[in-house]
């Protein structure tokens, strides 16, 4: 009898074949992007200052959900714990700031050492279960380190703290425009890192896994290791993006690790569209701004907002990216 293969590229019948190209995703890409890059001019020729933050919070979560969808959209794993990770890069900056370390490269160093030990060893554990199983335990240790960081009266506690500097990046320190394109460009290089890893050969078994582990298996790849990589790296990202939301905010609160927080960058995930690489980006977009035109129109903007999130991503099957021509393209 044969022995399986050991190369990753025998998955490759188990995923879906792409379907023809569309330039459509690569215009829509192209506009946003251009819009991205003026906005800060608009926002100092208009006198709206407020567009820059609105649009560097916006990027914030769109960075996270570009985390979470590694795990979720191309590995299939349910996780109602990515908050954690985003309150992680966030205390990093404040404990490090605490105590001197107020050198942004350096605190990027502490972040990296701490999530990918932290990471490592919540997806090991959680990797061991499936399903349902698969999404408590990882709320329920997201859960754990939420209430061991409202525990920590020296840093605020429930109430959270303020920064005592933001991160040191020479000249560019404390600069919102600055702050602003540092989010730009690493919200690029995350999209662009997950387009050339889910075409990669461990991407091919990621999706391969996704689809059916069993089989995966038959063919001689253990995917547990895939999917622990996988997961480690969507939590790096979802760090990174909790390192910004603490220097944009100049604030710390155990509150960016609530599960609701979680629940949040997982409908914006699908509503932009599962499993699509710059689907993630716009839920994000079109979630948040969905949020700020209903808090202009009404106090009541909850009421209203749930039900219409709910009704879009009932209706839109494929999420928003999936609307356009080649939109659902791997």
């Amino acid at each position: 009898m044969n022995e399986p293969s050991q190369d990753p590229a025998a998955c490759a019948a188990l995923v879906p074949p792409a379907v023809r190209r569309s330039a459509w995703p690569a215009l829509v890409v192209g506009m946003l992007a251009l819009v991205a890059l003026l906005l800060p001019l608009y926002g100092s020729l208009a006198g709206h200052s407020y567009a820059v933050v609105l649009a560097s919070r916006i990027l914030v979560f769109a960075l996270a959900a570009v985390g979470l969808n590694l795990a979720l959209g191309y590995g299939g794993m349910v996780s109602f714990g990515h908050a954690m990770y985003i309150g992680l890069g966030a205390y990093v900056v404040l404990i490090c700031g605490s105590i001197g370390w107020v050198n942004g490269w350096l605190q990027l160093g502490v972040l990296l050492v701490t999530v990918v030990l932290i990471a490592a060893v919540v997806g090991w554990i959680s990797l061991r279960t499936h399903g349902l199983a698969f999404i408590m335990i990882t709320l329920a240790l997201a859960q754990l380190f939420y209430f061991l960081f409202v525990s920590l009266r020296a840093y605020g506690g429930d109430d959270g703290m303020s920064l005592a500097a933001p991160s040191g990046f020479g000249p560019l320190t404390g600069s919102p425009t600055a702050l602003y394109y540092a989010l730009l460009a690493a919200l690029a290089l995350a999209v662009y890192g997950t387009l050339r890893l889910v075409q990669s050969r461990f991407g091919l078994v990621l999706r391969a896994a996704r689809v059916n582990e069993r089989r995966v298996r038959a063919v001689g790849t253990g995917p547990l290791g895939y999917q622990l990589v996988a997961y480690v790296l969507s939590a790096l990202v979802c760090a990174l993006a909790g390192f910004f939301l603490a220097n944009l905010a100049g604030f710390v609160s155990p509150a960016y690790m609530n599960w609701m927080v979680s629940g949040e960058l997982i409908v914006m995930v699908v509503l932009g569209g599962v499993g699509t690489v710059f689907g993630p980006v716009v839920g994000a977009v079109a979630l948040l701004l969905l949020e700020e035109v209903l808090k202009l129109w009404t106090e009541h903007w909850p009421i209203v907002f749930g039900p219409l999130v709910l009704l879009i991503v009932v209706a839109l099957r494929r999420g928003l990216w999936g609307l356009l021509p080649g939109g659902r393209e791997e």
